[in-house]
């Protein structure tokens, strides 16, 4: 499946790559599909990421900070990095590994809870 990525990921280093060292993990602990619950969830995020984006990356956010529960570090998600994380997701039931961006402008990302209340309140000052 690696050769129908969803756009938006950076390129596979070892795409083609017969001594792929990832191809060994592919044995090892074959991805499981989503269930119906997790799809769910992981089509909730991309509609919510839609609207997060419209709403936000006009006002130059680039994109999301995720705390990464491996190491702990902040992770720096560009938009369609995320959305194509998220479209993996469902397809293969496992997202790629990948390096953290080098140098990001941390003030350029927000957080999903800040994207929640940003959304929020768009939506109820437009009530008003």
């Amino acid at each position: 499946m690696r050769d129908h990525l969803p756009p938006g990921l950076p390129p596979d280093p070892f795409a083609d790559d017969p001594s792929d060292p990832c191809a060994a993990l592919d044995s090892v602990e074959p991805a499981q599909p989503l269930d119906a619950e997790e799809r769910l969830a992981v089509e909730e995020d991309l509609a919510d990421l839609a609207v997060y984006e419209a709403l936000l990356a006009r006002r130059g956010v680039r994109g999301l900070v995720v705390v990464c529960d491996d190491c702990q570090l902040d992770h720096y998600h560009d938009w369609d990095m995320l959305r194509a994380n998220l479209l993996q997701l469902l397809v293969e039931g496992t997202v790629r590994p990948h390096e953290p961006a080098v140098d990001p402008a941390p003030e350029a990302y927000v957080t999903w809870d800040y994207c929640r209340g940003y959304a929020d309140a768009v939506m109820h000052t437009d009530e008003d």
